[in-house]
């Protein structure tokens, strides 16, 4: 019972506070290691796409003593990565403030059309506490894990097809606690060769959390849904992760047009990745239940700035 209780508090407490913390504490940690991949001297291609999952695995393992499980699926190279007690009450809670509630950030595309229905609004500023934080000595293990997915990504042969997309999985094994990242490969590579800023890659690489009870003991990443992510389903949650980012920090001022800064994120995320699988945008503000559409030549044309 004393279990239950604890796990179920736990619940409470990090469903409120995961999506917040995650995405600035993480990316610092995060960001470091790459960089410090990006300095050394030039490598020869020696991973192939089919090698590249059990390299990452090897590697983690003879270097750093770190168990991963990693598999892939289609384009799509997974990295699963058990740890106890991720996170911890710092000594000193960093302080924020919100502008904006979102309550409402979904997309998806239904065949060549995308649509987005949001629900943000302005509200008084507020400050809060952020009360939880990452353990340290899990975050040591991420950093190393992802270290060491960036050299990999640095040395695969690129006269062969490599994985598009790598999604790192952090479970902690005692709370079900799961931090999840998805990027795309050339975005690692652009920052760690300073093509894109350190800042650009925090919006290109999507961060979510949510509580699984699945990964609770569960240090084989069994359960789980490994799939092949599509350049779709990319765009949409990178779109839902540039909103989360711009309203939530935030990067506008309160009295910005809110639907105008949804059609910026929409068109710089699909000029980035020039893609053109679709022939246009609806938009559904459910605040005030006014209705865009713009087609394909209409988002091209959008400025981004």
């Amino acid at each position: 019972m004393r279990l239950k209780l604890f796990l179920k508090n736990l619940i409470r407490a990090t469903s409120k506070a995961l999506p917040r913390f995650k995405v600035e504490q993480m990316y610092k940690i995060l960001i470091v290691s790459m960089f410090f991949c990006g300095c050394s001297s030039s490598i020869s291609p020696t991973y192939l796409k089919e090698t590249a999952a059990l390299a990452i695995q090897d590697i983690c393992k003879n270097e750093y003593n770190i168990k991963v499980k990693t598999k892939t699926t289609g384009s799509t190279l997974w990295i699963y990565m058990p740890v106890e007690n991720i996170i911890s009450k710092p000594d000193k809670p960093e302080k924020s403030k919100e502008c904006f509630a979102i309550k409402k950030n979904t997309g998806e595309f239904k065949y060549d059309v995308l649509n987005f229905n949001y629900y943000i609004e302005s509200i008084p500023e507020t400050e809060k506490l952020q009360e939880i934080s990452f353990n340290k000595n899990a975050m040591e293990k991420v950093n190393h894990v992802f270290r060491v997915i960036s050299r990999v990504i640095l040395s695969m042969d690129r006269t062969k097809k490599e994985p598009e997309f790598f999604c790192f999985i952090v479970a902690d094994t005692q709370t079900g606690i799961l931090l999840k990242q998805t990027f795309y490969y050339l975005d690692i590579k652009k920052v760690i060769y300073q093509f894109i800023s350190q800042t650009e890659f925090q919006h290109r690489n999507i961060q979510d959390s949510e509580m699984a009870f699945q990964a609770i003991d569960n240090k084989e990443g069994l359960n789980l849904n490994y799939r092949d992510i599509t350049m779709k389903e990319f765009i949409v949650n990178q779109i839902r992760h540039r909103i989360q980012l711009k309203f939530q920090k935030p990067e506008i001022g309160k009295n910005a047009d809110i639907d105008k800064e949804i059609i910026k994120i929409i068109a710089n995320t699909i000029k980035i990745y020039d893609f053109k699988d679709f022939s246009s945008v609806e938009l559904n503000n459910l605040l005030t239940n006014e209705r865009t559409s713009l087609n394909s030549v209409a988002i091209f044309a959008s400025p981004i700035d």
